[in-house]
Formats: structure tokens, C-alpha cells, sequence
């Protein structure tokens, strides 16, 4: 399986190939600012399974060590990266050309969540990060 997807503008092409490790919401206040959505939903996988198409992104540490990657023309989010989970990319699932393939698997960060927030599926929740850090 190969997934392909980019930008809003098309500057920047990404492709993805085989299974993703998860797909995970995720409710975490940086997660929130980078995107301007109450939460946010990834697609998860090993670096050597992400190609670049064209285009360069550009990244900004958005906290010690935390990496988010973006299109500097039209501000799309791209990817999240966390040097505590070394060879782990995180893909903004509004990024690939038909983002319903990817079924989400879990949420993380759940003490963070809008009180607001209604979520009525039975996926596995976690009260922070999905995965230990």
C-alpha cells in the first residue's frame, strides 16, 4: 500500500507505504495551538516509510525536542516529531489525498481534553501520551 498527500497549495508532496503503526487522536494543548483545533488526529509511522515528494517543509520546535513540520506557503500542518521517540513520524491525517483509509485507533492525552468535548466511540483512551516517553 502506498498513501500519497501533501499541502493545501501542493508545494509540498509526501508519500507513505504499508501499514501505519496507529492512528491517534490527540488532545494535547500544543497539539491544539499548532493546529487550531480542539484535537487533533495523526497517522503514525517509522520514518523510513515516509518519502518525500516535492517541496521542503518548515519546522518549527514547538518544545524541547518537539519538531512540527509545516508548508511555508500555505501553513498546512504536516508532521509531528518527538526526539523521545526516536524514528517515529506522526502525519497529519488532512495531508493524504484520501484521509477516510486510516481508522483511528486510540486517543492520548485525555486529561487535557475540552470538557466540552463529546466522544462517543469505545477506542482505547490513555490520560497522556499513547506511547511512554
Amino acid at each position: 500500500m502506498r498513501y500519497q498527500g501533501g499541502c493545501r497549495c501542493g508545494a509540498v508532496r509526501i508519500a507513505a507505504s504499508g501499514e501505519p503503526d496507529t492512528v491517534v487522536y490527540c488532545h494535547c494543548e500544543d497539539c491544539r495551538k499548532s493546529s487550531g483545533a480542539p484535537v487533533s488526529l495523526f497517522v503514525a509511522y517509522r520514518w523510513e516509510y515516509v518519502a518525500p515528494g516535492s517541496g521542503t517543509p518548515k519546522i518549527f520546535e514547538s518544545a524541547p525536542g518537539v519538531r512540527r513540520s509545516f508548508c511555508g506557503d500555505c501553513g498546512t500542518p504536516l508532521f509531528y516529531e518527538d526526539e523521545r521517540l526516536p524514528g517515529e513520524v506522526y502525519v497529519a491525517i488532512g495531508v493524504f489525498d484520501e484521509p477516510e483509509v486510516f481508522e483511528p485507533r486510540e486517543h492520548s492525552w485525555l486529561s487535557r481534553k475540552f470538557s466540552w468535548l463529546d466522544i462517543r466511540d469505545d477506542l482505547p483512551r490513555h490520560e497522556e501520551s499513547s506511547k511512554p516517553r
